[in-house]
């Protein structure tokens, strides 16, 4: 039999091609997986894991507060706060006194400068008849270069002293030359 031309024909099956209108699904109110459940449980999970970090550093802040209060207790036990308060009475004492000690250096300092500081000592025969040098002058000179040269002739007879003023190094009188020698050992020359 010829076929019948005028006959409808069916409708060709619809296409199943993948990302077609036609595959996808549009979620439904009575879905299984709700949103708001979902971010309850995300959330209730975030809720524990922070609970149980906060447990967790309360522990270690507990260990390190131990750790410190053994670290800062004194010999009598007594807070960071009343070691350091000790400490810091203990460094202005020490700051008192040494303000003193240097006043008293300085004052030390002033005065050691007028003490004699240096000396020169010759000893010599002045005469034929006397034996060894039992005769002597002694220059005593302070910093400043300010003193005294001290003569000592000795003879069989007796023994005579003199002396003789210095101001910065400078005799004010005039010298013998074992004077002269005294003053100029004294004064590092």
């Amino acid at each position: 039999m010829p076929e019948d031309t005028t006959a409808p024909r069916a409708a060709p099956a619809p296409s199943a091609r993948l990302g077609s209108p036609a595959t996808h699904r549009v979620p439904r109110e009575d879905s299984p997986i709700d949103t708001a459940t979902l971010l309850s449980a995300v959330a209730l999970a975030a809720a524990v894991a922070l609970a149980v970090t906060v447990l967790v550093l309360a522990g270690r802040v507990r260990r390190l507060e131990r750790s410190l209060e053994a670290l800062t207790r004194g010999e009598d036990g007594r807070s960071l706060a009343g070691v350091i308060e000790t400490h810091l009475d203990k460094v202005y004492a020490i700051a008192r006194e040494v303000d003193i000690l240097d006043a008293r250096t300085a004052t030390l300092e002033r005065e050691g400068r007028k003490a004699f500081q240096r000396l020169g000592l010759v000893r010599y025969n002045p005469f034929e008849d006397t034996g060894g040098n039992q005769s002597f002058v002694l220059a005593l000179l302070d910093a400043d270069g300010d003193g005294t040269i001290l003569t000592s002739l000795h003879t069989r007879q007796a023994t005579r002293f003199y002396a003789k003023s210095v101001r910065g190094g400078k005799p004010e009188a005039a010298l013998s030359v074992e004077e002269a020698e005294a003053l100029r050992v004294a004064l590092g020359g």
